[in-house]
């Protein structure tokens, strides 16, 4: 186990100026870059020119809801498909793992996770499963505790009695700084087996080009918690740096990993990742012309988007809006958008948090309407299942 030892201590008065001023965090109030003088996006087309891989998906794009997988979940954060069947789900506010079954919408509690701290956009966040599931059944689990953000996992054991079916957290990585805003939260285990984790700067704009603290990076670690073999910088943790908030990591066909952002003001964004590189936070916030800093796949100011999750599926990638109330689709070619993005589901099921491939042309997709910044419905928040192309 590796333990970062840098600590940062969260500045919850600092948080909240942030937040009131309109931050896009996870969306609420009214950003001064949003008036009517300002356009509503800029696409960098040219920003990131890469290798196709196979054929460009077509310019233009269709989502149909096919179905209800689940409802009435309390605040869902990270979602994990099961191997076999069923869906993983953390309840962000209440600390507690869900098994959804994704033909019935039966759901199954597997437990508490113990040391979940749930304040602002902090608590239970993202969760994956060990690339060794079938054999080792560990449960990965990103969560904001009294005094930082970690990673632990667990033992998940389905033969016990629901609300017991988690083993006691083993802590895998801890010191990600802790804030009111600005948490991060995504893990997923990438096509190496390594284990990526997207983290904010907890609202220390300071911090994100500050390459001994983890805030505000993307991290790759072992599947113990040790910086992994072949990163960027020696014995180090960390993959990519000048990050805001990192929401959503996604990899395409060719193992390429793309990763989604909060911006503050002005720009949220869509970034394809390359090992060691700056993305720009707080110097630059979108495209920007200084040579130091990755100019982002794609941006959009912060009324559409506030992006949460991303997958990746019928060569496009497809991103979760949470103040935006929709789901963007991206077409690639390479690591450049191909195409204008898209945008569905417009204001139909309200903010969206989780997007998640199901296979071939079908993603889960997972609504954010009781995380106290929604408005919910009978029935929020829920599970869609969804085709696409």
């Amino acid at each position: 186990m590796i333990v970062q030892r840098r600590a940062v201590p969260a500045v919850l008065a600092a948080a909240a100026l942030l937040l009131t001023a309109g931050c896009s965090s996870e969306g609420g109030g009214t950003s001064g870059g949003d008036s009517a003088a300002s356009p509503s996006r800029s696409a960098p087309r040219s920003s990131a020119p890469g290798q196709a891989a196979g054929e460009t998906p077509a310019a233009k794009g269709s989502v149909k809801v096919v179905r209800t997988v689940a409802e009435g979940l309390d605040s869902p954060w990270g979602l994990a498909p099961v191997p076999g069947g069923g869906l993983l789900v953390s309840s962000r506010d209440d600390g507690t793992i869900l098994r959804v079954d994704e033909k019935t919408g039966k759901k199954t509690e597997l437990g508490e996770v113990p040391g979940v701290s749930a304040a602002g956009e902090g608590g239970l966040l993202g969760i994956a499963l060990s690339p060794d599931f079938a054999s080792d059944r560990m449960v990965y689990a990103y969560f904001t505790s009294a005094s930082d953000n970690r990673v632990v996992r667990m033992l998940y054991d389905e033969k016990k009695p629901a609300g017991e079916q988690l083993g006691a957290p083993d802590t895998v990585f801890k010191g990600i700084p802790k804030g009111f805003i600005h948490n991060g939260g995504r893990i997923a285990f990438g096509p190496d087996k390594m284990l990526y984790v997207g983290t904010g700067e907890s609202g220390d704009t300071g911090l994100s080009q500050d390459k001994d603290s983890v805030g505000g990076k993307i991290l790759r670690l072992t599947p113990e918690g040790e910086p992994a073999p072949g990163n960027p910088f020696p014995d180090s943790p960390v993959y990519s740096y000048g990050h805001r908030n990192v929401q959503g990591l996604a990899w395409d066909g060719e193992q390429r990993l793309f990763a989604s952002e909060f911006g503050q003001d002005t720009w949220d964004e869509l970034n394809a990742i390359k090992p060691g590189d700056n993305y720009g936070w707080p110097e630059a916030e979108g495209t920007s012309d200084d040579k130091r800093f990755h100019n982002p796949v794609d941006q959009w100011r912060t009324a559409e988007a506030s992006p949460s999750g991303i997958a990746h599926a019928e060569g496009s990638i497809w991103m979760a809006g949470l103040r935006g109330k929709r789901l963007w689709r991206i077409p690639l070619n390479g690591t450049a958008a191909s195409a204008e993005p898209q945008a569905f589901l417009e204001g139909e099921y309200g903010r969206l948090r989780t997007v998640v491939a199901a296979g071939g042309d079908r993603l889960w997709l997972v609504t954010s309407n009781t995380d106290g910044r929604g408005a919910p419905k009978d029935g929020d928040d829920r599970i869609l299942e969804l085709r696409v192309t």
